[in-house]
């Protein structure tokens, strides 16, 4: 009996050796197959991401701009490509602005007080700790952000950012330059500046183009770039225009608020330091300058419109100061509440109306409104065909140009006439 147990024993054998030689045959297949595929790993990648394309579109890749495009080796796709392109171009003509002010130093000294007048000798002396003005140091009291708008170092920014009197201003461009910048002039109905480098070195600066607000819809691209915070310097943030007209009251630390109508609202991310930055469209023109944004809000942010920024330039550059177009009323935008207060036949439009002073009276003499024979009472509706529905009077009235003969839709007496003012430069 024990022979065919000696059989057994080595027909065991004999199959336990084969099976250790075919696994580590099968480990040295798989080693050498994991070791070609780890050197030709990007044909591997290259052959899939083919195979991929290949069955999601038959004729071949997507061009660009297509679903799926892809831009460079990092597979970057066409909205993608297009914003890094135009933050790339536009990046360099936005600037950060300093502003620096002589503040007081103060030191530390004790003062030896003892409040039994020295009865006990030193017994109950105290040291109390003063502080005391020692010199001026310069510091950094602000920041902002702003964008050339000419090749010889104009620059653009909120009003805001640059009024603190007796501070000095800077600029920092995105290279790491800086340079000493003058105030050129600061507008006094909205929150924009207008600064001027004071010694370029010789240099020429690049400069944004803007484009037409008039005809933004919602919904379309916008970009910002800025100062974010005051220490992020050209941050980027992407968004959409998110509403158009609106009306805001801002105000900033130490500022009195104060009213910005029909001005553009985007989601793009905007902090304080953005403010005098650039907002682009889609092709790198300036649509907006960025304002202000909602506290407490998520992605609420405002900016001026391009179309009123390049008019102050315009006057900037032309007479060397802000000269905004001038029509001569005081007056009351109507609503549903202001109709049936007043008894109006409409609820829109601009009630020219008289203040509360003596003072304060509704057309002023000798103005664009008093030779077009407006009077108190009117209602304006519509400035050149464009309805005051949606937009201020002031609001349209901006967009023109000093010089340029207007067409009134007035309401007197509840009937409808047809008045024309030429426009003249606002009185200072």
């Amino acid at each position: 009996m024990e022979e065919p147990h000696r059989h057994e024993v080595r027909e065991q054998r004999i199959l336990l050796r084969a099976l250790a030689i075919s696994f580590l045959m099968v480990m040295a297949v798989m080693g050498a197959a994991g070791a070609a595929l780890y050197a030709y790993r990007g044909e591997v990648v290259r052959f899939l991401a083919s195979e991929y394309v290949h069955e999601r579109f038959p004729s071949g890749a997507p061009a660009a701009g297509e679903e799926g495009g892809a831009a460079g080796a990092g597979f970057l796709g066409a909205t993608e490509e297009q914003i890094v392109s135009i933050v790339d171009r536009t990046n360099p003509a936005v600037v950060s602005v300093i502003v620096t002010q002589d503040v007081p130093v103060f030191e530390q000294f004790y003062e030896e007080y003892d409040p039994f007048g020295g009865l006990f000798g030193d017994q109950f002396k105290f040291r109390i700790p003063r502080r005391r003005p020692h010199g001026t140091e310069e510091k950094e009291v602000g920041a902002g952000s702003g964008f050339f708008v000419s090749s010889d170092g104009l620059v653009v920014t909120n009003r805001h950012v640059v009024d603190i009197p007796g501070a000095k201003f800077t600029i920092l461009t995105e290279d790491g330059e800086e340079y000493g910048v003058k105030i050129l002039a600061k507008d006094s109905v909205l929150d924009i500046a207008v600064l001027k480098v004071e010694d370029a070195k010789g240099r020429t600066f690049p400069f944004l183009s803007f484009g037409d607000s008039d005809s933004l819809k919602l919904g379309q691209t916008a970009i910002a770039i800025g100062n974010a915070l005051g220490e992020f310097r050209n941050s980027v943030s992407v968004g959409v225009v998110s509403g158009l007209s609106r009306s805001i009251v801002a105000g900033g630390l130490g500022g009195a608020p104060e009213l910005l109508d029909d001005v553009i609202q985007t989601d793009a991310a905007i902090n304080p330091g953005n403010s005098g930055g650039p907002l682009l469209d889609s092709r790198g023109r300036v649509i907006g300058v960025n304002v202000a944004v909602a506290m407490g809000s998520e992605n609420v942010g405002f900016a001026i419109p391009a179309n009123v920024v390049k008019d102050i330039v315009a006057s900037v550059q032309q007479f060397g100061e802000i000269k905004h177009p001038f029509l001569g009323v005081r007056y009351t935008m109507v609503n549903k509440s202001v109709a049936q207060a007043e008894d109006l036949p409409v609820e829109y439009g601009a009630l020219i109306a008289r203040g509360k002073t003596p003072m304060d009276i509704a057309i002023l003499p000798g103005s664009p409104a008093d030779k077009a024979g407006l009077k108190e009472g009117d209602i304006i509706i519509a400035v050149d065909g464009v309805s005051l529905k949606e937009k201020s009077l002031a609001a349209v009235i901006r967009t023109k140009k000093i010089g340029q003969t207007i067409t009134l839709t007035v309401i007197r007496d509840g009937k409808e006439l047809t008045l024309t003012a030429t426009l003249e430069a606002a009185p200072e």
